[in-house]
């Protein structure tokens, strides 16, 4: 009988849980609806136009104009009746979804209102976007695959900035693959390095990464400041260009977006491709995902935990040495102080708001990226609000995930917590 109370209890807190969210979600989108009215609809008139071809393209399709006031007044009946929908039949399952289709809306609806009267290339900004997007993405499948396993990887910032040091040193030397490899390579042996201290050493995870990112850091600046400056030809790496891939790299839009890329953007979907089917789809997967939720049951099921972290970890490091070599080899061919900009950290937050899967954190870097992307191109459109708080818009967004405001992000249950075999 008391187990039963027991679930009963559970279930409705499950309940309440959800119809709050719902609420909370159908208030925001009410509150949207007024200000894309208030905000973007007072005084507009005109047209907005939305460039689909670029020209070299060769098929090419006709800009697509649309009429800015009208548009504006039915994206705000529409987060309304999202709103309204939610705020109802609240505690559904399409809670999410409605606060997704709510938030493209907006980001619509803005640059209609900020193209209003000007051209804008959505096919160019979408191709940055992806461009953008691989490397937060390495580093957020990077945290995935450590995390999994129940290590918390702070140091993903100092991985990716040795990749792009080593990829523009080694590239330098022995050109653009020879770079590659040792990029990865040398991401690899600082997640073993990682997995040492905190797996052997039972090292405190938050401390063992902030120190690799301390070292990495005040390495690579004093190469970069004092050996690169006096031997230039060292920091002088050959880039990887664009691979078009034949027929799908003449579809308009989506093929300059994923079909005329180069090796880090291929290599990125491959790369979460493979995680995703491993993670979730195979033995060795499953038991990782054990070794990250109870390590003790693993073990006693014949589960080897120190090995398990160990391969991870050093292929999370390799991960995010290939993606740390984006910067350089598939950048701009020099390395330069501090050049990865935190990226690492915003790779962390993508494996948040992805909820600890390979494809959820490739969508939120895509997140991260559109942002990054749409800020520069509102710097050439010169609207009047300040680009640099779009790139607010993501960050935002991440703790409304963190703080379970629209579903609880439920990391791996040993996650940053040392396992001593008895």
């Amino acid at each position: 009988m008391t187990n039963v109370t027991e679930v009963s209890i559970a279930t409705q807190h499950i309940e309440t849980g959800k119809q709050r969210q719902s609420r909370i979600v159908g208030g925001l989108l009410i509150l949207l609806a007024l200000f894309v009215v208030l905000v973007f609809g007072m005084g507009l008139s005109g047209d907005a136009t939305f460039r689909l071809s670029r020209p070299t393209d060769p098929f090419a399709l006709p800009n697509l104009v649309i009429p800015s006031a009208p548009f504006t007044y039915i994206a705000a009946a529409l987060l309304a009746f999202l709103g309204a929908r939610e705020l109802i039949r609240g505690g559904t399952r399409w809670t999410s979804l409605s606060l997704g289709i709510g938030l493209a809306i907006l980001v619509f609806a803005f640059l209609v209102w900020a193209t209003t009267g000007k051209s804008f290339s959505l096919t160019g900004m979408l191709q940055a976007t992806v461009v953008r997007a691989m490397p937060i993405a390495l580093g957020g499948l990077a945290g995935v695959l450590c995390e999994r396993v129940a290590v918390v990887n702070i140091a993903i910032e100092g991985m990716l900035l040795a990749g792009a040091f080593t990829g523009a040193l080694i590239g330098s030397l022995l050109g653009g693959w020879g770079g590659l490899v040792a990029a990865v390579l040398v991401g690899g042996a600082f997640g073993f390095i990682l997995a040492a201290l905190v797996v052997t050493y039972r090292m405190d995870q938050i401390v063992a990464g902030v120190v690799i990112n301390l070292f990495v850091l005040g390495v690579t600046s004093y190469v970069s400041s004092q050996v690169f400056s006096e031997l230039r030809h060292l920091n002088n790496a050959p880039v990887f260009r664009a691979v078009k891939i034949p027929l799908l790299g003449d579809l308009p839009v989506i093929g300059p977006m994923l079909f005329n890329q180069n090796i880090f953007v291929y290599g990125a979907l491959i790369l979460v491709a493979l995680a995703t089917y491993y993670l979730f789809h195979t033995r060795s997967g499953l038991r990782a995902r054990a070794v990250g939720e109870h390590p003790r049951a693993a073990d006693t099921l014949g589960i080897n935990v120190y090995r398990t972290r160990y391969i991870h970890v050093t292929l999370g490091g390799m991960v995010a040495g290939f993606g740390g070599a984006w910067f350089t080899l598939g950048s701009v061919g020099r390395f330069d102080e501090n050049m990865t900009g935190g990226r690492g950290f915003i790779g962390l937050a993508a494996m948040i708001f992805g909820r600890w899967h390979p494809v959820g954190a490739l969508m939120a870097a895509l997140v991260f990226g559109f942002a990054d992307s749409l800020q520069q191109k509102l710097a050439l459109l010169n609207t009047p609000i300040p680009s640099e708080f779009l790139s607010m818009a993501p960050y935002i967004a991440t703790m409304i995930v963190v703080a379970g405001l629209i579903g609880r992000a439920r990391p791996p249950a040993a996650d940053g917590k040392p396992y001593v075999k008895e």
